[in-house]
């Protein structure tokens, strides 16, 4: 684990506020090479599945030319949702760091069993609150602003 990709993935998601979009970063990589960066694109795109997590996947394996990212670790802004988590389970990554934990506690279960080792696929390992505050100081922000408008 290296946090210098943990700010990458911040300069992500700040691009996504800039936008209007929930800010959420991520940043995959392998043998301390970046091999994708992203963000959300959610209202721009007008698709509900372009997650930050999602598209640096979708980079990331296009790079590789592999849909297997074996031994990439991702590193995310906020805690990933069961449809990004799975994603990255397929995606067989290895490491997910998480600035901040998502508030909903059921997210936190779901997401767990997701990482678990199953018939198919190895277990993900998950590391979570890693830059607490700063996460969740950003998306405060974010939310405070749309509130106002």
């Amino acid at each position: 684990m290296d946090l210098k990709y943990m700010d990458l993935a911040f300069l992500e998601a700040e691009k996504a506020f800039k936008l209007g979009e929930v800010p959420i970063g991520a940043v995959i990589v392998k043998d301390g090479k970046i091999l994708a960066k992203s963000h959300n694109v959610k209202e721009k795109s007008m698709c509900s599945v372009n997650h930050a997590e999602i598209l640096a996947i979708l980079k990331a394996s296009k790079k590789l030319k592999n849909w297997r990212l074996d031994d990439c670790d991702i590193y995310v802004t906020l805690e990933p949702c069961p449809m990004c988590a799975s994603a990255i389970k397929q995606s067989r990554i290895k490491n997910v760091y998480s600035a901040l934990e998502n508030k909903d506690k059921n997210n936190k279960f779901i997401i767990s069993k997701i990482f678990e080792s199953d018939m198919v696929n190895p277990s993900v390992n998950f590391v979570n609150n890693l830059s607490a505050e700063k996460s969740e100081t950003l998306l405060q922000n974010f939310f405070s602003l749309r509130r106002k408008k």
